[in-house]
C-alpha cells in the first residue's frame, strides 16, 4: 500500500505525488522533443521565432490602441498610445527586419538565461536539504554558462544563439525535470 513521502513539513499522499511526477515527465519529454528540434535546425528556427515576436508584439500594440474607443481619462489614454506605439515600432521593426530582431532577441535572451541562473541558484539553496534539489544546481550552472556564450558571442552569432542555445536550455531542462520527478517517485514508500 502506498503511504506518501514526507518532506519534512508535511506529507504529501502518493497518489498526488505519482500523478504530479508523471506530468513532470511528459513536460521533460516534451521539453526534450523541442529542445533537440532547435538543435538539429538552427537555421529553419530562429527567422519564424523573429517574425513570431513581431506578430505578438504588432497584435498586443493593437490591443494597446485599442483602449482608446472605451472613453477611459486622458492621463490612461496617453499612456495606452505611448504603450501601443511602442509595440507597434518594435513589432513592424521584427517582421521587417528579422535579422536585427533575431539580435535583439538574443540580447534577451543572455538576460534571460543570466536571470534564470541566478533564480535556480536561490530555488537550489532553498531546498538543497530535498531529494533531487542538486538538479536545480545543475540547471542552474549550465544556465549562466549559456546566458555567459550568448553574451561573449553577441550580436555575430545572435542567430546560432537563438535556436541551438534555446535548445540546449530546454534538452537540459528536460533532463533536470526528468531527474526531479523520479526523484520524487523514489520518495514514495511501498
Amino acid at each position: 500500500m502506498l503511504r506518501g513521502a514526507s518532506t519534512g513539513k508535511f506529507r504529501i499522499p502518493a497518489a498526488i505525488l505519482r500523478k504530479a511526477s508523471s506530468w513532470f515527465i511528459g513536460e521533460a519529454v516534451v521539453f526534450l522533443i523541442l529542445g533537440i528540434s532547435a538543435i538539429v535546425a538552427p537555421a529553419v528556427a530562429k527567422v519564424p521565432v523573429a517574425s513570431l515576436i513581431g506578430w505578438l508584439l504588432t497584435l498586443g500594440a493593437v490591443a494597446h490602441l485599442s483602449i482608446m474607443v472605451s472613453g477611459i481619462g486622458a492621463a490612461r489614454l496617453i499612456w495606452q498610445v505611448i504603450h501601443g506605439t511602442i509595440y507597434a515600432i518594435a513589432g513592424i521593426c521584427f517582421l521587417i527586419y528579422p535579422a536585427i530582431g533575431v539580435g535583439m532577441l538574443a540580447l534577451l535572451l543572455s538576460v534571460l538565461f543570466l536571470t534564470e541562473g541566478v533564480l535556480e541558484f536561490i530555488a537550489y539553496f532553498r531546498t538543497r536539504d530535498e531529494s533531487g534539489a542538486v538538479w536545480l544546481l545543475v540547471n542552474g550552472l549550465i544556465t549562466l554558462l549559456l546566458g555567459g556564450l550568448i553574451s561573449i558571442r553577441w550580436p555575430s552569432d545572435s542567430g546560432w544563439a537563438i535556436s541551438s542555445l534555446v535548445g540546449a536550455n530546454l534538452v537540459m531542462r528536460g533532463v533536470c525535470r526528468l531527474m526531479s520527478s523520479m526523484a520524487a517517485r523514489q520518495c514514495v514508500t511501498i
